[in-house]
């Protein structure tokens, strides 16, 4: 067993941890939204699901890089640089998800204040995404530009 299958782990439980944390941080704005508005009579957006979900995605870009790196090692990719992409492409996609839903929650407390903005506040949220996916391509170039 080398050091490169420890990349494969971190590639995926560290997007995963930080979509975890994105995720609890916008549903618990969504629950408290939701309570303001059957509080004051007005209706519960339904959108806040869609916010509460949005970091999900980056576990899969990890799943993705996971199988990357494995099909890389396979190559003959050199373990610790196997190991270095998985810890720092994991990094990287976790925090993505992180401060997406972050950013999901602000937009739940928006969205259920003025009822106004969904629009605006997706397309941060995707631009937030955006950091995962390049990270997940970048780290796909540099896998395939090394084995």
């Amino acid at each position: 067993m080398g050091i490169g299958l420890i990349g494969l782990a971190l590639a995926v439980c560290l997007s995963a941890m930080g979509s975890g944390a994105g995720i609890g941080a916008a549903a618990v704005a969504a629950v408290g939204t939701w309570k303001k508005c059957y509080a004051n009579g007005k209706p519960a957006p339904f959108m806040l699901i869609a916010f509460t979900g949005a970091p999900l995605t980056q576990t899969i870009y990890g799943f993705l890089l996971m199988n990357f790196i494995s099909s890389a090692l396979s190559n003959g990719l050199n373990q610790l640089l196997a190991m270095f992409i998985g810890m720092f492409g994991g990094l990287a996609i976790g925090l993505s998800a992180f401060f997406q839903g972050r950013c999901a929650a602000a937009a739940c407390d928006a969205l259920g204040e003025t009822g106004k903005g969904t629009s605006n506040y997706l397309i941060v949220i995707g631009i937030i995404e955006t950091v995962a996916l390049f990270t997940l391509v970048f780290s796909l170039l540099l896998l395939n530009s090394a084995s």
